[in-house]
C-alpha cells in the first residue's frame, strides 16, 4: 500500500470515526439555550446525550452482524442515510422528548460508520500495526473534541441551536459520499452468516467468552465512561458552576482535547519500547490517582476554575494512553468475525457510557462532586476488572505477533 494510499485510507476511516464524536461534541455549548427554547433544565437536556449513547450501544449490535453478512460498505451506506435523516428531524425537534428520540436514532445511525471503520482497520492492516492504526484515528478523531464544541458555540451565538444539527446533516452527506469514492470492500461478505435471533446471539457469545476479549474489551470501556462523565458534566459544571460563557465553555473543551490526542500520539512511540499491557497498566494506576484527587478536591471545595482543567487535562492524558491498547488487543485474537467483535466492544463502551452520564442525574447538585464520583468509580473498577481479567488469559494474541501468528484459538 502506497504512503498516499494510506493516507487516504486513515482520512477516510477517521472522518467516519468522528461522525459520532462531532454529534456528540458540536451541541454540547447549546444546552442552556435549548433548555430556555424547549422550557426544560439543563439536566434535562443532558438525557438527549444518554439517549444518544444508548442508540449508539443497541446500534452496533445490530450493524455486527450485518457487516459480516453483507460486506463492509452496504450497511455503511444504510446507517449514513438514516443519520442524515434523523439530523433533519433534530432541526425540527419541538419538545425535549422529540429531539430525545431523534437524537437516538441519529446515534444508530452513526454507529455504523464507527463499528465499520473499527473493522475495516482490522481487515486492512496487519495486527502488529493495529494499535498504531488506532492511535492515528484517535488523531484524526481528536480533531472533533478541539474544533466541535468550539464552533458548535459560535453556530449556537450567530444562529441559533437548530444549526447545528443542519452541520451534522452536511457532515453525514460527506462522509456517505467519501466512502462511496474512497472506501474499498475490505470483507467478502458471508453469506452462510445468519441474521436469526439465535444464531447472532450466538455469534456474540462466542466472542464474549473469549478471556482476551471481555477483560481488554471491559476493561477500556469502563475506564472511558469516565470521559462520558466528563462530557455530560462539563457543560453544568463549567457553565454552570464556573459561569463560563457558551464561547469560553466551547475553547476549554477544546483544550482539554488536546490531552487525549497527545497522549494517544505519545502512545504510538512508546509501543516501541513497551508492551500495550504494561502501558495500560500504568496508565489506569494514574487515572485512579487523578480521579481519587479529584474527588477529593472537588468535596472540599479545593478547586477552582483552573485547577479543575488541570485535573481534567490529567485524566484524558491517561484515556489516551488506555483506549487504543485495550481495543487493539480485544480485537487481536479475531480474524472473520471481527466486525461482530468491534460491535460487541463498542456497544459494551456505549453501554456502559450511558449508563455513566445518566448517573449524574441522580445527584441533582450544582458542582464538579457528581462528574468527579463517577470518573473515580469508573477508574477504580476498570483497574478492578483488568487485575482479575488478566490472570484468566490462558491463551494471549499480542498485537505485536505476526497476522498469520495464532490469531485464531
Amino acid at each position: 500500500m502506497t504512503n498516499k494510499k494510506y493516507f487516504s485510507l486513515i482520512l477516510v476511516l477517521g472522518s467516519l470515526t468522528a461522525l459520532g464524536p462531532f454529534s456528540i461534541d458540536m451541541y454540547l455549548p447549546a444546552f442552556p439555550v435549548i433548555a430556555k427554547d424547549l422550557q426544560t433544565t439543563t439536566e434535562q437536556v443532558a438525557i438527549s446525550l444518554s439517549s444518544f449513547f444508548i442508540g449508539i450501544s443497541l446500534g452496533q449490535l445490530l450493524y455486527g452482524p450485518l457487516l459480516d453478512r453483507y460486506g463492509r460498505k452496504k450497511p455503511l451506506y444504510i446507517g449514513l442515510a438514516v443519520y442524515i435523516l434523523a439530523s433533519l428531524g433534530c432541526v425540527f425537534a419541538a419538545t425535549l422528548d422529540q429531539l430525545i428520540v431523534l437524537r437516538a436514532v441519529q446515534a444508530i445511525g452513526s454507529c455504523a460508520a464507527a463499528v465499520a471503520s473499527v473493522a475495516m482497520v482490522r481487515d486492512l492492516f496487519p495486527v502488529k500495526d493495529s494499535a498504531k492504526v488506532f492511535a492515528l484515528l484517535m488523531l484524526v478523531v481528536g480533531v472533533s473534541p478541539m474544533v466541535a464544541p468550539t464552533v458548535g458555540s459560535y453556530i449556537t451565538v450567530y444562529f441559533g441551536w437548530h444549526a447545528v444539527f443542519y452541520v451534522l446533516l452536511a457532515l453525514g452527506v460527506l462522509n456517505l459520499l467519501s466512502s462511496f469514492l474512497w472506501l474499498p470492500e475490505s470483507f467478502i461478505p458471508d453469506r452462510t452468516l445468519s441474521l436469526k435471533p439465535v444464531p447472532i446471539l450466538k455469534g456474540f457469545f462466542n466472542v464474549m467468552i473469549e478471556s482476551q476479549f471481555y477483560t481488554y474489551a471491559l476493561t477500556g470501556a469502563i475506564s472511558f465512561a469516565g470521559l462520558f462523565a466528563y462530557v455530560a458534566g462539563s457543560p453544568v459544571v463549567f457553565m454552570e458552576v464556573f459561569n463560563v460563557s457558551t464561547e469560553t465553555y466551547g475553547w476549554i473543551f477544546a483544550i482539554l482535547s488536546v490531552g487525549l490526542i497527545g497522549s494517544s500520539q505519545i502512545n504510538s512511540m512508546l509501543l516501541k519500547r513497551y508492551k500495550s499491557e504494561q502501558i495500560i497498566r500504568m496508565a489506569i494506576i494514574g487515572q485512579v490517582l487523578v480521579t481519587a484527587l479529584f474527588l477529593m478536591g472537588a468535596l472540599n471545595d479545593w478547586y477552582g476554575l483552573m485547577a479543575t482543567i488541570c485535573v481534567l487535562f490529567l485524566f484524558l492524558c491517561c484515556l489516551g494512553f488506555t483506549n487504543p491498547n485495550t481495543a487493539a488487543l480485544a480485537l487481536a485474537p479475531f480474524t472473520k468475525n471481527a466486525g461482530t467483535a468491534s460491535a460487541l466492544m463498542g456497544a459494551i463502551q456505549m453501554g456502559i457510557g450511558a449508563l455513566a452520564s445518566s448517573m449524574l442525574s441522580v445527584f441533582h447538585l450544582k458542582s464538579a462532586v457528581p462528574m468527579a464520583a463517577v470518573m473515580a468509580a469508573t477508574s477504580i473498577i476498570a483497574f478492578a476488572v483488568l487485575s482479575i481479567g488478566k490472570r484468566r488469559i490462558k491463551t494471549h494474541v499480542n498485537i505485536s505477533e505476526n497476522a498469520a501468528g495464532g490469531l485464531v484459538h
